[in-house]
């Protein structure tokens, strides 16, 4: 949804900015270092406007892409750390079975109660005295 509202705010922007550029057709003098020159200020509006689409784009790929590098970093690790470089946390069930030796109360709870994904236990009707 936030990509849609995005796209929109965007599109807008284009069309005022693109209505704009039309209203002011007239020549205007530019100043740069090594010299001035006229130009119709509609380009002017519209370079102007690309440039700015052309860093932000480019700035926004730069974190896409540092992004996804430190993402594949820490998926490395994660593999790392689990043993196993092929599977993910939750298809290692070497580590959630060793869990099952660590449970204090030697109930029958599942591997999913031990790693924390779900907080209903198998026997909770047992009373400890």
């Amino acid at each position: 949804m936030r990509i849609q509202w995005s796209l929109l705010a965007g599109l807008i922007f284009a069309l005022i900015t693109a209505i704009f550029a039309v209203i002011n057709v007239n020549p205007v003098q530019v100043n740069l270092l090594f010299g001035t020159f006229d130009v119709p200020l509609i380009l002017l509006i519209l370079g102007c406007t690309l440039l700015g689409a052309v860093i932000v784009g480019s700035y926004s790929i730069y974190l896409q892409f540092r992004s996804q590098k430190k993402i594949k970093q820490l998926e490395h690790q994660l593999a790392q750390y689990t043993g196993d470089a092929d599977t993910s946390l939750f298809e290692n069930h070497e580590s959630t079975n060793n869990l099952e030796e660590l449970h204090p109360h030697g109930d029958s709870t599942t591997n999913e109660d031990l790693t924390g994904l779900t907080s209903s236990t198998a026997n909770s009707s047992k009373i400890d005295h």
